[in-house]
């Protein structure tokens, strides 16, 4: 799990930031174009599945600074 920390921190602050940045933009009535294809759930899914993001991200990052290993 060591040599992947890193890779996972980075994945998880990709997901953090797209799912923040998906939903500040989406209140301000802009999407990202290439993550548009998240609005073909609907409203509510899309709103779902950008709060997963931002979840996921955050346990990633967690993941990837805590030592799991003590």
């Amino acid at each position: 799990m060591k040599k992947n920390k890193g890779l996972l921190s980075i994945v998880g602050f990709l997901l953090l930031a797209f799912g923040f940045l998906s939903l500040l933009l989406g209140l301000l009535g802009m999407r990202f174009s290439f993550l548009s294809w998240i609005d073909a759930l609907g409203m509510m899914g899309s709103f779902v599945f950008k709060l997963m993001m931002l979840i996921v991200g955050f346990g990633m990052l967690y993941l990837g600074s805590v030592d799991v290993d003590d």
